[in-house]
C-alpha cells in the first residue's frame, strides 16, 4: 500500500507540472481548442444537409479528434522536451518509476484535451444554434471517463518510443489523420472497404468513440455500452502490462546504447 500510495503521489506531481507548462504552450492550446473548433465547423459546413440531429454526432468525432491529437503530439512530445532540456537522463535515473511519471503526463495532457469537446459543444450549440441532447447522460460520462484512462494506456505505448527513437515525433505526424478515418471519429467506419475493419477493431480510440457516438445518439443500447467499456478496459490491461516489459527492454537499450541525451533533427 505505501507503494502504491507514492506512485500516486509521483504521477499526481507529474500531472500538476505537465498541466503548468502546457498552459504557456501556444502549440498544445491550438491543438486543444482551436483545431477542433475548425474540424467541427468544417464537419457542419459539410455535412449540413443532414439536418441538426447531426450536430451532436460532429461534437463528440471533433472533441475524439482533439483527445487523439493531443495523446499523439503533446503525450510524446513530453519526452522529446525532457530530451531537449538535458533531463531525460535524471528522470531515468531516479528512484521512480519512469512508467508512472509518463503515465501522469499523459493523463494530464488527456484530461486537458477535453476542453476541446466542450468548445465543440459551445461552438455547436451556443454559435450555430443546434440543440444538442444526450440520450443517455450518465452512461456518456462513464464511458468519458472509461475512454481516457484507455487512451492513457495506449499513451504509454506510444511514448515508449519516443524514448527509443529520439526521432521519432517525425513518424507520428503519419499517424494522425488514419486514426481520425479508423475509429470513425466523424463518419462510421462502415464507409470504409471491409478490410479495413479489422484494423478499425484493434484500435481502442475506435471502440472509445463507438461508446461516446452511442451513448449520446441513443444508437447502441446500454448494454451494448456496457460491452464497449469491457473491450476497452481489455485493451488498457493488455497496454498496461505489455507496456511494463516494453519499458525494461528499451530502458535497457537506450542505457547501453547511450542514446538518451541524443536530440532528433
Amino acid at each position: 500500500m505505501k507503494r502504491i500510495g507514492l506512485n500516486l503521489r509521483i504521477m499526481a506531481r507529474a500531472f500538476e507540472i505537465e498541466l503548468r507548462q502546457n498552459m504557456t504552450d501556444g502549440f498544445v492550446l491550438f491543438g486543444i481548442l482551436i483545431q477542433p473548433l475548425i474540424v467541427a465547423f468544417m464537419a457542419l459546413w459539410m455535412l449540413k444537409g443532414k439536418g441538426p440531429d447531426y450536430a451532436i454526432f460532429v461534437v463528440i468525432g471533433s472533441g475524439m479528434t482533439g483527445l487523439w491529437t493531443t495523446l499523439l503530439f503533446n503525450g510524446g512530445n513530453s519526452i522529446t522536451g525532457e530530451r531537449w532540456t538535458g533531463t531525460l537522463e535524471p528522470l531515468v535515473a531516479s528512484p521512480a518509476s519512469l512508467r508512472v511519471v509518463i503515465y501522469g503526463k499523459v493523463l494530464a495532457n488527456v484530461t486537458q484535451s477535453l476542453l476541446s469537446m466542450i468548445g465543440s459543444y459551445f461552438l455547436i450549440s451556443f454559435a450555430m444554434g443546434y440543440p444538442l441532447t444526450l440520450t443517455y447522460p450518465g452512461l456518456f460520462f462513464l464511458s468519458l471517463v472509461i475512454s481516457v484512462f484507455s487512451l492513457v494506456s495506449f499513451g504509454l505505448i506510444l511514448a515508449s518510443f519516443f524514448i527509443l527513437i529520439p526521432d521519432f515525433a517525425r513518424m507520428v505526424n503519419t499517424l494522425e489523420f488514419p486514426v481520425y478515418i479508423l475509429c470513425g471519429f466523424l463518419f462510421p467506419i462502415a464507409l470504409l472497404p471491409g478490410w479495413t475493419t479489422p484494423l478499425s477493431y484493434l484500435l481502442s480510440p475506435y471502440w472509445a468513440a463507438l461508446a461516446l457516438h452511442g451513448a449520446a445518439q441513443g444508437t447502441l443500447e446500454p448494454l451494448q455500452i456496457v460491452g464497449t467499456w469491457g473491450i476497452m478496459a481489455f485493451f488498457s490491461l493488455v497496454y498496461i502490462l505489455a507496456s511494463g516489459r516494453l519499458y525494461r527492454v528499451i530502458l535497457r537499450k537506450a542505457r547501453r546504447d547511450a542514446t538518451l541525451d541524443i536530440v532528433g533533427n
